[in-house]
C-alpha cells in the first residue's frame, strides 16, 4: 500500500483516516504541557503499548503510574477509600506526602510486574471498591501532579480533567501473537492467540463491568494509534507532535 507523509512520518493510507479523525484542529490546544496534564494510555495486548507509555513519559519528564504502582499503594500501605477519605480530609493534595513515604519505605513495585506472564490482566475478582479505590487514587495523583497512566479504565476516570488527553494503541492480530509469543515464550501461533482472546475479553468484561462503557468505543479517545510497521519511538514522536 502506497505511503503517505503524515506528521512527519510515514504512513499507509489505512492510518492516514485513523490519525485524521483524531488529529486536532490547528490552533486549537488540547491540551497544555505548561500546566498539570495527564495522558492516558489504553492498549490492546500484545501492542506495545506500555513500553509507549514508558517512553512518554521518560520523553515528557514526568512519571508514569499503572497497575503495579496502585498494587503497591493498596497492599503494601493499606490505600483504600477510607483512608483516602481520611487524607482528603487532612489535605486536599495528599499525593505527595504520600509518595515520599513510599518512596522511603522502598519504592513502587514496578520492576516486579514488568515481567509478568500475564500482562497484568485484570483479575476476576476485582471488585467494585477495588475499582474505586483506584479510581481515587488516580484523581488524587493527577491533582498533583503531571503524569501518565496506563490501562486501568483511565479514558474514563479522566473525562472532566481538564487538560488531558486519551490515547488507545492497537496492534494486527499477527503482530500481537508474535509479540505475546516472545513476552511469554508460547511455542504456537494457536495458543497465543487464545490466550490474546481470552485476555482481550477479560479486559473488555472488567472495563464494562465498571464503567458500563466498551474500550473499543474510539469515541473515548483523542487519539488513535496503530503500531502496524511502527516502533514505540515512532509512536512517540506522533503523540508529542499531537500534543504541539
Amino acid at each position: 500500500m502506497a505511503e503517505l507523509n503524515f506528521l512527519g512520518l510515514n504512513v499507509d493510507k489505512c492510518e492516514m483516516v485513523i490519525y485524521i479523525c483524531f488529529y486536532r484542529i490547528p490552533n486549537c490546544i488540547f491540551m497544555n504541557t505548561s500546566n498539570k496534564f495527564v495522558i492516558t494510555i489504553n492498549r490492546e495486548i500484545g501492542s506495545g503499548g506500555k513500553t509507549v507509555g514508558k517512553l512518554l513519559a521518560q520523553k515528557l519528564g514526568v512519571p508514569l503510574y499503572d497497575r503495579a504502582h496502585l498494587s503497591t499503594l493498596e497492599e503494601k500501605e493499606g490505600l483504600n477509600e477510607e483512608e483516602i477519605e481520611r487524607l482528603k480530609a487532612k489535605k486536599r493534595t495528599w499525593w505527595p506526602d504520600l509518595k515520599r513515604i513510599v518512596e522511603l519505605d522502598g519504592g513502587f513495585a514496578v520492576s516486579i510486574y514488568d515481567d509478568l506472564p500475564n500482562f497484568a490482566v485484570p483479575e476476576k475478582n476485582d471488585t467494585d471498591k477495588k475499582f474505586r479505590t483506584e479510581q481515587e487514587i488516580l484523581e488524587g495523583i493527577a491533582d498533583a501532579e503531571s503524569c501518565v497512566v496506563v490501562g486501568r479504565c483511565s479514558f474514563v476516570t479522566f473525562k472532566d480533567h481538564p487538560n488531558h488527553i486519551n490515547i488507545w494503541i492497537q496492534s494486527p492480530i499477527e503482530c500481537r501473537i508474535d509479540r505475546v509469543m516472545k513476552k511469554k515464550g508460547i511455542g504456537s501461533k494457536e495458543e497465543a492467540r487464545k490466550f490474546i482472546e481470552e485476555v482481550d475479553q477479560l479486559c473488555e468484561d472488567y472495563a464494562k463491568r465498571h464503567t458500563g462503557q466498551s474500550r473499543y468505543n474510539t469515541r473515548n479517545y483523542d487519539l488513535v494509534i496503530s503500531m502496524a510497521d511502527k516502533t514505540a519511538e515512532e509512536a512517540v514522536d506522533l503523540i508529542l507532535k499531537y500534543i504541539g
